[in-house]
Parts: C-alpha cells; structure tokens; sequence
C-alpha cells in the first residue's frame, strides 16, 4: 500500500505515526508488516503485507480486508495505491 500521512513535519514523527499502524496489522491480521519505501519522505510511505497460506482465495480476502480495515479504522492516513500479488 501507499500511504498518504498528513502532517508529517519530520521523519522521526513519519515513524512514529506508522509505527502503531503496523504493529497492529501484525495483531490484527497475523500478518508480517514493514515500511518498504519512501523512507525519506515525510508524508508518504509505502507498507507491505505477507501473508503465507495454502489457499490463495483465503490469501487474496485477508490482504483485501487489511485494505479495508485500514481505510476504516485507520482514518490519519489515506491508501493512495494499493497492490495484492500471489505468488
């Protein structure tokens, strides 16, 4: 997902800010989460979600209610992208 993260003034806020985000998709979901790119741009992030199944539908739903949930519950930061691959 690409994010959008308003009001960031710096980097260490940026992280502050995505920090909790990501910790609790790991709860949530029990999925593996980390910031992948724009690490030296405050207002923007780009996250990554695993997930490993032997089901690809079940995969496919569960990255889709991360989605979801985000854009729900997460509401300071807006998905401007948002890619799902199976492999």
């Amino acid at each position: 997902m690409t994010l959008y993260i308003p009001g960031c003034s710096s980097l260490k806020e940026k992280r502050q800010r995505l920090k909790p985000l990501l910790a609790r998709l790991h709860r949530e979901f029990n999925i593996s989460t980390a910031e992948l790119d724009h690490m030296d741009i405050w207002q923007s992030a780009i996250i990554g979600c695993a997930l490993l199944s032997n089901d690809s539908s079940h995969t496919q739903r569960s990255l889709q209610e991360v989605i979801v949930w985000v854009e729900n519950y997460w509401r300071d930061v807006t998905i401007e992208e948002q890619h799902i691959e199976i492999m």
